[in-house]
């Protein structure tokens, strides 16, 4: 959808998780559109685990559309340390939200599945019709069930109250603005870290969970943030929505091509005593082709060339203005910059 050359269906739109990665580029471009009003509730203003915050988000705001993007998310290491928390969290703001959306008369829900509510043995292509074929994933099957609730609360609340709810399933996410911090990164910012502080430390090798040999599917942050604004313009449906390229690569091979585009020369060892996750991961993309004409556009060797400069030059800004503020004279009273 070209922002300029169309309008938005939604005048007045809630969009949680917008300060987050994919929140702050759907928020720039729903921004484009005339008569658009965004609001992103801030974590420090509304919980959205309490019921009485989603009820005053929704009263004070009074949205014509929700896209729900709020998840508590991390990689294979975060998934194992918090399943609990991962569970409970994305549960109970998925359910909230929904229902309240519901009493609040929203007219339209978009929520933001993962890839990881599929089986742990899905046939390859992931089809949607296939997401109930087995149980998911074990490090990760927690957070990809709890997700999966807002499917079956999706279907059913449009069955009985008629509400216009649909679920979206995109692939793993990269991009520029990615989460770096390696305690709970995913597996693409998380290898640019190591391969760069690796280059930068001279160090002789880097480490990559797992054997090497499973395989992901990368969407650009840029392109699902297109797919979600189509899918919320276009879209009505119960049936749950793929969004992503159609292409896996095997994560052996994604590190070769992160150590050549960081200038990494050093060698690549495997922790097989790690975790590899699910063993492949692509999905069929036909349906949201067909359905609202979305075809991923960013070719995965250029989204990672634009995430390996956006960090590193990030870090050099963030560093010049660390060592400027070590250099500043202390004052009395002064607050730091």
């Amino acid at each position: 959808m070209e922002e300029s050359n169309c309008s938005f269906p939604y005048q007045r739109i809630v969009v949680t998780g917008g300060a987050g990665f994919l929140g702050r580029v759907i928020v720039e471009k729903l921004r484009h559109y005339p008569k658009v009003e965004v609001f992103v509730p801030l974590k420090a203003d509304y919980n959205l685990l309490e019921l009485a915050s989603i009820r005053r988000l929704l009263s004070e705001t009074r949205p014509d559309l929700v896209i729900h993007l709020a998840a508590v998310v991390g990689g294979i290491g975060a998934n194992q340390k918090n399943p609990g928390k991962f569970f409970y969290e994305n549960l109970m703001m998925g359910v909230q939200l929904i229902e309240q959306a519901r009493i609040h008369e929203v007219q339209k829900f978009v929520a933001m599945g993962t890839v990881c509510a599929y089986p742990k043995f899905t046939p390859t292509p992931f089809r949607e019709e296939d997401l109930w074929i087995g149980y998911p994933e074990e490090t990760n099957a927690p957070y990809g069930l709890a997700k999966k609730m807002m499917l079956v609360q999706s279907q059913s609340y449009r069955q009985q109250y008629g509400f216009n709810s649909i679920f979206l399933l995109p692939a793993n996410l990269y991009g520029p603005g990615d989460n770096f911090d390696l305690e709970s990164s995913h597996v693409i910012p998380a290898l640019i870290r190591k391969c760069i502080e690796a280059r930068e430390q001279d160090a002789p090798f880097v480490a990559g969970w797992g054997t090497g040999n499973a395989s992901r599917e990368f969407l650009y942050v840029e392109d699902c943030a297109e797919a979600v604004l189509r899918a919320a313009a276009l879209y009505d449906e119960s049936e749950p929505v793929n969004i992503g390229t159609g292409s896996e690569i095997k994560i052996s091979e994604l590190l070769k091509l992160i150590a050549r585009l960081t200038r990494f020369e050093g060698e690549i060892r495997w922790q097989t005593d790690r975790p590899d996750g699910q063993p492949r991961r692509r999905l069929d993309i036909s349906r949201a082709l067909e359905k609202f004409g979305f075809r991923a556009q960013t070719p995965l060797e250029e989204g990672l060339r634009r995430a390996v400069e956006w960090f590193e030059q990030t870090r050099t800004v963030v560093s010049a203005a660390e060592e400027s503020s070590r250099n500043l004279p202390e004052l009395p009273g002064a607050l730091p910059l």
